[in-house]
């Protein structure tokens, strides 16, 4: 039986192990920097920049999914941004993706948001036919996604207080 729950603090320990999970999947787990005190700070403090949702199947943890919210400005309205969505290999093909992303659209609605955003990387297809499956929108614009991190971005931004 499927479980879906909010994350608490005592989930991070789990929470950190199905990251880098998901980080090896989609085969860039040197790239993860994460670490508990991170998503203690960041996920359950006074200003948490992210929620999370645990999926449980038959009391085992099967899957995760977090999420924050963004601001269009075209529409005045706010997006749910998922940026995970993961479901252990051993508890796939029982929907519990879709039901996390069900669950997830049902928050965004009840926020009033105008829709989801998120991201996938092009040679997932069973994902990608996934989600044009239920009706979003594939690789819809011009739009080009744009990551601007690590020593460069550290740099430039403290450029800022050289002026």
């Amino acid at each position: 039986m499927l479980a879906i729950r909010s994350a608490t603090e005592a989930d991070v320990g789990l929470l950190l192990e199905m990251i880098r999970e998901f980080a090896e999947f989609e085969r860039e787990l040197d790239q993860v920097e994460i670490t508990t005190e991170d998503l203690l700070r960041d996920g359950f403090g006074p200003s948490p920049r992210f929620q999370a949702l645990l999926a449980e199947w038959d009391g085992e943890p099967a899957g995760y999914a977090v999420y924050f919210f963004i601001y269009s400005t075209w529409t005045g309205r706010p997006l749910l941004f998922l940026e995970d969505l993961y479901i252990r290999p051993q508890f796939r093909s029982k929907k519990i993706g879709k039901t996390l992303l069900q669950y997830t659209a049902g928050i965004a609605r009840e926020q009033n948001c105008d829709g989801m955003r998120w991201e996938v990387l092009d040679w997932n297809t069973p994902a990608i036919d996934f989600y044009r499956g239920i009706g979003a929108q594939v690789g819809h614009t011009d739009w080009v996604p744009v990551l601007f991190t690590g020593s460069a971005f550290r740099k430039f931004g403290a450029e800022r207080n050289s002026r």
